[in-house]
């Protein structure tokens, strides 16, 4: 049986066919053309070719119909940066450190292998003093790691540059960039434009206003304070509390007025703060008004067999001392008087105490007797105003000798308070001081104060602190107890440290009484260290000039070891990441 097939109709020109809308055209193919034919065509094989001929000419006449979009701004190109390029070392170091993306918990062991994210900061800090640029290549790295860790943001984005923050603009993401950069979208107008100022600071977001406030202030304080002035009536009491925290850099005789002023505010934080700021100004009308108030309750007793400080604290809290800063309810647990003692001698000018007691200086007023159990009261006070002040001699006085069996000075009562003592002092003082620290009382007390250090640490407490380790290791103890110390040796340690540190690679005998393990664990952390130590050595070689170069070494004196380590050494065993990258 044959089966004979109908020729298909000729399709009609799609030119010929009456104009039909998109959207029947998109009916009639949903339907179908059985349903549903288009129009000047016949049902049959034929109607879909119409149906697609009638679409195609539709698509033409729409597209011919569209206006163009305007064209988009081409964006404008990066500010030139005139710093010179990185050494090409030191440019693939950086990519190898963005790269490192290795996590784990704080009990994870961690190996032998250096923490690369945490040697970023000081590779930025080196990079920045010698003034390189970035390769354009690293920066979208680079602003994605200040973007996960805001401490290094200054740092890196100094070391990005214009172009970084041109790239800024062009990601959401990056837009910290921008609020936190000279020349970013919120950068405060020229100071040398006064209107612009002042429209900023009428119209502006908080955020802005703040910025303008504090980059004035750094430039002209005294421009800062009176824009602040001019509108401080109508602020909120929590932006005046930031807006006036502002002042603190620059601070000088010549905001008293304005702080005076804000004594009388209505806002109890925002006269804390004025007061607070007065006090440290001891020329001020208030510091003076509380060294008469404390000078009250202070006075040197004569009439025994030695001097001794006498101690009466107010039995109240008047109007005037609550003017000047002095908070009259007392937390719990603490006795009202002393309460206002403290707040009395802390705003007090350190400078008056020497009148007050004889002429004697800091040292000798605070190794003076004080009376009625008034002495941990008292010198608590005074370490607050030598914090407050930044008296270096009040603070040397009260923090005492390092090695002193009670482990402080007679006032430092918190391992916080000495902290900032410390920070008074010059940076090769106050390691001294550290390190005659440890030297007595261990490592156990010392992160803190640690903490507060220059670094690359001083050799004397570099040197305290390996000893400190190699007792501790000697004693069986597990590393894991001191790893905070551990991790602010690889990170502060001079690098010339390294090859006194060898010696304690080896894993000795284990003392019976010793934790399982532990020994291995510390050639295990001592292997890091150095580790670390090489990695730091070698970054900066690859930052230094072409001409300032050493050839790769172990510089520092070897340590001599000790008849725990006197034995055979294991190879020490550079992983790849300390290796210097290859050239291109």
């Amino acid at each position: 049986m044959s089966r004979t097939t109908a020729a298909a109709p000729p399709a009609p020109d799609a030119a010929a066919a009456p104009a039909e809308s998109w959207e029947e055209l998109v009916t009639t193919a949903l339907l179908g053309t059985d349903r549903r034919t288009p129009p000047g065509s016949a049902p049959g094989t034929g109607a879909p070719v119409v149906l697609l001929d009638a679409a195609a000419a539709a698509t033409v006449r729409r597209r011919a119909g569209l206006r163009p979009a305007r064209a988009a701004e081409r964006p404008r190109p990066a500010a030139e940066d005139p710093r010179p390029p990185l050494p090409a070392a030191a440019a693939r170091r950086l990519a190898m450190l963005l790269t490192d993306r290795r996590g784990g918990s704080a009990t994870a062991r961690r190996g032998t292998a250096p923490d690369l994210m945490e040697l970023l900061p000081q590779w930025l800090a080196a990079a920045n003093a010698h003034g390189y640029a970035p390769p354009p290549a690293v920066l979208p790295a680079l602003l994605d790691a200040a973007r996960g860790r805001t401490d290094l943001r200054p740092a890196a984005l100094r070391f990005a540059g214009p172009r970084g923050l041109w790239l800024a603009r062009l990601n959401p993401d990056w837009r910290y960039a921008l609020r936190a950069t000279p020349g970013g979208a919120s950068a405060p107008p020229d100071p040398s434009d006064p209107e612009a100022v002042r429209r900023l600071w009428r119209e502006g977001l908080f955020a802005e206003r703040v910025a303008l406030l504090t980059a004035l202030r750094s430039r002209t304080p005294a421009a800062a304070r009176e824009l602040l002035a001019s509108t401080w009536a109508t602020e909120r009491a929590e932006d005046r509390l930031m807006f006036l925290d502002s002042l603190r850099s620059g601070l000088g005789p010549d905001d008293e007025p304005f702080l005076e002023q804000a004594l009388d505010d209505r806002s109890r934080n925002v006269r804390a703060t004025a007061a607070e700021l007065l006090s440290a100004l001891p020329g001020s009308a208030l510091a003076g008004r509380m060294a008469v108030r404390a000078g009250a309750c202070v006075a040197l007793d004569r009439t025994g067999d030695a001097p001794a400080i006498v101690v009466e604290a107010p039995h109240e809290c008047d109007a005037g001392m609550q003017r000047d800063g002095v908070v009259a309810k007392a937390p719990a647990g603490r006795g009202e008087r002393s309460w206002w003692l403290g707040q009395l001698v802390e705003a007090a000018p350190l400078a008056a105490w020497s009148r007050r007691l004889g002429g004697r200086t800091p040292g000798e007023i605070v190794a003076l007797p004080v009376a009625d159990g008034w002495q941990g009261e008292l010198h608590a006070a005074w370490c607050r105003a030598a914090v407050r002040q930044r008296d270096p001699a009040w603070a040397r006085a009260l923090l005492g000798e390092p090695s002193a069996p009670e482990a402080g000075g007679p006032g430092a009562v918190s391992l916080a308070e000495r902290a900032e003592l410390l920070a008074t002092l010059d940076a090769e003082e106050r390691a001294a001081w550290v390190a005659g620290f440890i030297e007595k009382h261990g490592l156990s007390e010392a992160f803190q104060l640690l903490g507060v250090c220059a670094v690359p640490w001083a050799a004397p407490l570099g040197r305290a602190v390996v000893d400190a380790l190699d007792i501790a290791r000697d004693a069986g103890s597990y590393p894991w107890s001191f790893s905070g110390v551990m991790g602010l040796a690889e990170r502060c340690l001079d690098p010339a440290e390294a090859s006194r540190l060898e010696a304690l690679l080896a894993v000795p005998d284990e003392p019976q009484d010793a934790s399982p393990g532990a020994a291995g664990y510390w050639a295990e952390a001592f292997q890091r260290l150095v580790t670390t130590l090489r990695l730091r050595a070698a970054m900066l070689r690859e930052l230094a000039p072409a001409e300032d170069r050493a050839p790769p070494g172990n510089p520092g004196t070897p340590r001599c070891p000790g008849p725990a380590q006197a034995q055979a050494q294991p190879e020490l065993r550079i992983p790849p990441e300390i290796r210097t990258p290859p050239e291109d």
